[in-house]
């Protein structure tokens, strides 16, 4: 069940990095806050089983002796989610009334699916690895072929600074892009921020690798 908020406090800080009139500085910064964050839950939860089961084993070597008065578990208080502005939502064209809130795609928009390497994943200084993304069109609108994906921010690992779509993308569409990497020398928690974007429009979305170098 964590997993699923693990994702949302991700989720929700890269839909605000989407956000209109943002510096690079800015988006970098709500990046590594999410992913942070993410590792800051993860070992509170690793805490919390490891009390569950040191209090499981107390109590089954506790046999012929009184039952002790057990303590209750005392879990760590979650960061709640941060609050997102929403997004503004191009209604659909035409007139056309009628009830209903469904979802309203916006006319541009994407998203990053079967990211590798896999975010807190540990390389050493220097190390090399491949880079995959597969990027989805989320939006109601075709993208032309020659959408760019390319460097935004953070340590540069990859051996390219800009990778074209050459595909025309209608809405739903995907297309898998792959790239040699190698770890910063820097130490520590790194995160590098690509952006897609075409026609004219702003950033429609922000691939990102989130690694620890050792």
């Amino acid at each position: 069940m964590h997993k699923h908020w693990i994702v949302l406090i991700l989720l929700a800080f890269l839909i605000a990095a989407c956000l209109p009139g943002q510096s690079p500085e800015q988006v970098q910064a709500q990046i590594n806050t999410a992913v942070a964050q993410t590792i800051a839950a993860q070992n509170q939860i690793a805490e919390s089983v490891a009390l569950t089961v040191a209090a499981q084993n107390a109590l089954s070597t506790s046999t012929n002796t009184p039952t002790p008065t057990s303590t209750a578990l005392s879990f760590p208080t979650l960061t709640p989610f941060p609050t997102v502005t929403p997004l503004p939502v191009n209604p659909p064209s035409g007139g056309g009334g009628g009830g209903g809130g469904g979802f309203i795609r916006r006319d541009y928009s994407c998203d990053i699916i079967s990211r590798r390497p896999f975010d807190n994943s540990e390389w050493n200084s220097g190390e090399e690895f491949d880079i995959k993304w597969t990027i989805v069109n989320t939006g109601s609108k075709t993208w032309n072929p020659g959408y760019d994906v390319k460097y935004f921010s953070g340590p540069h690992m990859a051996n390219v600074d800009i990778i074209e779509i050459p595909v025309q993308m209608k809405p739903d569409a995907k297309y898998s892009i792959v790239m040699d990497a190698n770890a910063p020398t820097a130490k520590g928690f790194q995160v590098m921020t690509w952006t897609v974007s075409g026609d004219g429009t702003a950033q429609l979305c922000y691939p990102y690798v989130a690694i620890i170098v050792k």
